[in-house]
């Protein structure tokens, strides 16, 4: 049942990916790619799970990479303030806001 958990990987929030498992997770499906081919009898239903795992933990490095390195996390923050909701986050973003604000205050 390969690929069962990719929908469940997709709607993890960002913010709780790990970029280092993630990495790992890439290496090790590629690598055992390699071995499901290498050995006799080829293993194709083992191929076939490893290239699915690598297709989602490639995406799921993507989504890391998108939103720690490349602005989404900016981006993300910026919309949530001027929507004025916190989506759950029990306050978080008045706490943030409020920091922000102090952050001035002493840089003044």
């Amino acid at each position: 049942m390969p690929g069962t958990n990719s929908k469940a990987d997709e709607e993890t929030p960002t913010l709780r990916i790990s970029g280092r498992m993630t990495g790992a997770l890439v290496i090790y499906s590629a690598t055992f790619m390699r071995y499901a081919l290498a050995v006799q009898p080829k293993n194709y239903l083992l191929f076939a799970c490893h290239f699915i795992n690598e297709g989602a933990q490639l995406t799921q490095g993507y989504r890391y990479l998108q939103y720690w390195n490349w602005g989404g996390r900016e981006k993300q923050l910026a919309e949530r303030a001027e929507a004025g909701s916190d989506n759950g986050t029990e306050g978080a973003v008045d706490v943030g806001k409020d920091v922000v604000e102090k952050a001035k205050e002493v840089s003044k």
